[in-house]
């Protein structure tokens, strides 16, 4: 970073300014598909584990399979049992991969409890009731009541694929919540449910477990399960994360008594955050060891692009934080600079998207992810320019941050619901800290988070109502 922006830097350090996070706490991701059923509870009938699936050439209504691993398939008639996995989960962020061929039914139950519909939709207008749609939240059940099926919910449009083809969910989900003596006080909800890359439901509460599901009542957690007695199904790639992570944000400054990694470590431990996000550079794996010891997550790494063709794309730094963090499901938190194209200069984009796909398709390769990192004067200074950027490098591993304090030294605040609502899906990453409503320097802008006259509160409340987890 150059030299001018230090001391912004230096005020945010010693404001101790926090991030919120939707990708999990100190939990890290758990992987469902592998080379076994070591994942999932007891018998799991004639489901099995193949290398590959396709629609069987001699009848439509079947799935076939090759030898090999990270595909499950629930037998050669789809009829067996349903199964659930052994972590429990409460909310979540979910992606789930899966194929049906013409005519088969399927289910996702969060929980154990709440289904999202899995059944072969493509090309049809309308279903025959609400909920049955691929993508459709299931209905509830009663035997008392007239019609018995109710609180289906279709999705919003019809994004399905055709038979044969791989299809995916990308799920938030909130549990319900209890009070201390286990009563239910909040309602279980899904946030946000994509289907193929379509948002198909915001914000769809649940008043109580829906039909079929291998539980009635409702807990605080639950397994995944998924359904294997409706007909021919395959999975893959079925990964979740705990959600509403809450970490520190630190960019190298130390004090006396906290100059070592693990002097910091412990600090962030005693104070009850679920890890840190710090600069990349010479410490990051002493930062990572010291994280571990404390079962810890390092969640974010702050470095930079340069979009300017006559200037280095990256440093070293970035390529030797990717072979660090490979695997840890970390995120590159990237700032973006030009001395060619002023702030928010949309004329920089085509080369833009042409340095952040490349480090957006290394970051893959390591199973990482990055977001976009507003900054005041950088050549990407807006939240509306994150996304414009992310739309078009068009790599589902690039994301957004939205940067409390930046956003409100050039942004108006009465834009804050609609510039939180455009940001989703894309939104990765939060950072709150104390702001006073109408500040124009940083020491107005940046305080900790019990001072202030910016309404912290609302802000989480806009976040919690746009779906983010």
């Amino acid at each position: 970073m150059k030299a001018r922006h230090k001391e912004i830097w230096v005020i945010l350090l010693f404001s101790g300014i926090c991030c919120l996070l939707s990708a999990g706490n100190a939990g890290a991701r758990v992987s469902l598909i592998g080379k076994d059923f070591s994942t999932w509870r007891g018998n799991t009938g004639q489901w099995k584990i193949v290398g590959d699936t396709f629609t069987n050439p001699k009848n439509v209504k079947l799935l076939s399979s090759k030898p090999g691993s990270g595909i499950i398939l629930n037998g050669p008639t789809g009829r067996t049992r349903n199964i659930l996995s052994k972590a429990e989960f409460g909310d979540v962020k979910a992606h789930i991969e899966f194929m049906i061929p013409k005519g088969s039914n399927s289910g996702v139950y969060f929980m154990g409890r709440y289904e999202i519909q899995v059944y072969d939709s493509y090309g049809v207008e309308k279903g025959q009731y609400p909920g049955i749609e691929c993508g459709g939240i299931y209905e509830r059940w009663d035997n008392n009541r007239n019609p018995k099926g109710f609180e289906g919910h279709s999705p919003r449009v019809n994004a399905s694929r055709a038979p044969g083809q791989w299809q995916t969910f990308d799920v938030i989900f909130r549990a319900p919540r209890f009070d201390k003596n286990g009563r239910k006080i909040s309602n279980a909800r899904f946030e946000m449910i994509v289907h193929n890359g379509v948002v198909v439901h915001e914000g769809v509460e649940l008043t109580g477990p829906t039909r079929a599901g291998t539980y009635n009542d409702e807990k605080p957690t639950g397994p995944l399960m998924l359904q294997g007695d409706h007909g021919p199904v395959a999975y893959r790639n079925i990964w979740l994360e705990p959600g509403g992570a809450f970490f520190a944000m630190d960019t190298g400054t130390k004090d006396a008594k906290h100059k070592t990694a693990k002097q910091q470590i412990e600090m962030i431990k005693e104070l009850g955050y679920d890890g840190i996000g710090c600069t990349a550079g010479p410490g990051l794996g002493e930062m990572l060891k010291e994280l571990d010891k404390n079962g810890l997550r390092l969640f974010a790494v702050y470095l930079g692009a340069n979009i300017d063709a006559d200037q280095p794309k990256y440093g070293p730094e970035l390529k030797e934080a990717i072979e660090i963090l490979k695997g840890r499901n970390a995120i590159l938190w990237l700032f973006v600079l030009s001395k060619k194209h002023k702030p928010s200069s949309p004329e920089g984009d085509e080369r833009a998207v042409e340095v952040i796909r490349e480090i957006a398709d290394m970051a893959a390769e390591a199973e990482l992810r990055v977001s976009l990192y507003p900054h005041q004067r950088f050549w990407v200074e807006r939240v509306e320019d994150a996304i414009r950027v992310a739309r078009k490098v068009e790599r589902k591993n690039v994301g957004v941050t939205f940067n409390l304090c930046h956003w409100l030294m050039v942004d108006d605040e009465k834009n804050m619901e609609s510039r939180i609502k455009s940001a989703m899906p894309y939104l990765s990453l939060v950072s709150i800290n104390g702001a006073d409503s109408g500040g124009k320097n940083w020491k107005q802008l940046i305080q900790t988070l019990d001072r202030g006259t910016f309404d912290i509160y609302g802000f989480l409340k806009a976040l919690d109502d746009a779906g983010y987890n």
